[in-house]
């Protein structure tokens, strides 16, 4: 069975580029996010790094580790980390999780249990690795996603996304469709009036389950 939202994550050691991890100790009290990749030196999956690596001071800013996974060794990724910084035009300071033996895809159900890497390999045969996992320092799983080959990742939504999580886990609120930082946060249904008005102040009732106030600071 795959993994579910609240699910607490698999731990593991594995190797990267910067060393051995121990990935519940990896990530700490922070948030963490894991994005995978099925092959190193693929076209879609360097932009997708470059961006990742673009987006660096705004992960420190939400208290959020990244971490890449790819079915390659690490290596591998130190070389494929020259042409992403290259296109990037900035640093990757993130690791890459060398994933050879496909333990971590297999554990956060990204492959099958039987798949296996075949000799002269393609993206194709791990086409499934394509996956992003928001992790709370609670070690559960807060939102997954998964991408075909062919659909690069939009990072800048990934990044909404963090800040929907933060806002509604460390408040007590639900953010409405398109919700960016700013904008107003939705009361849950759950919460009666007399206890909106006490936390919240002014609201407005739109219907008597869709209720919105100005998001906490």
């Amino acid at each position: 069975m795959g993994l579910r939202i609240n699910d607490v994550v698999p731990d593991f050691t594995a190797e990267t580029d910067q060393g051995t991890i121990s990935f519940h100790d990896w990530i700490g009290d922070s948030w963490a996010i894991l994005f995978s990749h099925p092959k190193d030196f693929t076209p879609v999956c360097t932009t997708e790094f470059g961006a990742v690596a673009q987006l660096a001071d705004e992960w420190a800013k939400r208290n959020t580790k990244v971490i890449g996974v790819s079915v390659d060794g690490a290596e591998d990724h130190k070389k494929w980390k020259g042409d992403i910084e290259t296109f990037a035009g900035t640093p990757a300071g993130f690791p890459i999780i060398a994933d050879e033996g496909l333990a971590v895809s297999k554990a956060f159900d990204m492959l099958p249990a039987e798949a296996y890497l075949p000799d002269g390999r393609t993206p194709a045969d791990s086409a499934t690795v394509r996956s992003v996992f928001i992790i709370g320092p609670d070690k559960q799983l807060k939102l997954s996603m998964t991408y075909p080959m062919t659909v690069g990742r939009n990072f800048a939504e990934i990044l909404r996304a963090l800040d929907g999580l933060q806002m509604s886990i460390g408040n007590g609120v639900a953010t409405p469709a398109n919700w960016v930082p700013g904008e107003d946060v939705i009361i849950p249904p759950t919460v009666s009036n007399e206890d909106a008005k006490a936390k919240f102040g002014e609201f407005e009732t739109i219907f008597p389950y869709l209720r919105k106030t100005k998001a906490p600071q």
